[in-house]
């Protein structure tokens, strides 16, 4: 116990100063405290993230359609989308904690499940294996050409310039030591009815990274 007039030690003074502003707190500034934010499951969150990813990248290019003109929006899409086609290969591969594909199965496995990752049910795709060194791809629905659709531009394939080499990007750092040819007999944007890729792994070295549009 303290005799009186002794000065308590500074804790006990501390504790006793903090108790006393707080019976000084305006009631208005009580009620303004936060309230928790509202509730959203995963999966509504997967898919507002997924949604916004597709509503940002149009947008993107609308408005470098408007100050470069459309052509210019063109090329530069097919630069930047090849660039992150790079990013999202080593990011999922991280995720995965592997270094790279095992083979071609394996990386038509992993490119399906990252369509599936980024987009889910607005992507519409069939990916098959068809032999140890022969893989496709057909593509029924294609968010970026719907959306070039809706915009009413001048030319509706700026997906399919940006394919031409994100699949190259793609096995580059999936199959990083294996020579990979990538033809895209049919698309979308050139009028087909659907997008075809047919992926093949190659034994010379010199043909990695070409592509011929049939």
């Amino acid at each position: 116990m303290l005799s009186s007039g002794s000065e308590p030690p500074r804790a006990q003074r501390t504790v006793l100063l903090l108790r006393q502003r707080a019976k000084f707190i305006p009631l208005t500034a009580k009620e303004h405290v936060m309230p928790a934010l509202y509730p959203l499951s995963d999966e509504v969150k997967v898919d507002i993230l997924r949604k916004l990813a597709l509503f940002w990248d149009g947008q993107w290019f609308l408005k470098t359609v408007d100050e470069f003109g459309l052509e210019a929006a063109v090329r530069l899409n097919a630069k930047v989308r090849t660039a992150f086609g790079h990013i999202e290969m080593r990011t999922l591969l991280r995720a995965l904690g592997k270094r790279q594909a095992d083979d071609l199965a394996d990386a038509i496995r992993l490119v399906d499940t990252y369509g599936e990752v980024l987009m889910g049910g607005i992507l519409r795709a069939d990916f098959r294996t068809v032999t140890s060194a022969q893989a496709e791809a057909l593509i029924y629905r294609c968010a970026a050409y719907a959306g070039a659709r809706m915009a009413r531009l001048e030319r509706v394939d700026q997906a399919c310039v940006a394919c031409e080499t994100l699949w190259d990007a793609w096995f580059e750092v999936l199959l990083p030591d294996t020579p990979v040819t990538v033809r895209y007999p049919l698309r979308k944007g050139k009028g087909d009815p659907h997008c075809h890729f047919i992926i093949t792994l190659s034994s010379d070295p010199d043909t990695k990274g070409h592509r011929y549009a049939q």
